[in-house]
């Protein structure tokens, strides 16, 4: 899976603030992924209905990849 920029303490503390916001500008969706959307997306590929995907990269990006 390759997320994208998700708000987590880590990225607060290294990404300045206007760059944080430049990536809320770039992405469709206006935001900052947060640790509950990409848990969703692992949640999804480790469950049944994933079951035929295999060898995939998975971009849970908010359309920025």
């Amino acid at each position: 899976m390759l997320p994208g920029a998700t708000r987590t303490d880590a990225l607060q503390a290294q990404m300045p603030a206007d760059v944080a916001a430049s990536i809320r500008n770039l992405t469709p969706l206006g935001r900052l992924g947060e640790p509950a959307d990409i848990a969703s997306v692992v949640a999804f590929l480790v469950s049944d209905d994933a079951a035929w995907i295999t060898g995939q990269t998975i971009h849970a990006s908010r359309g920025l990849f």
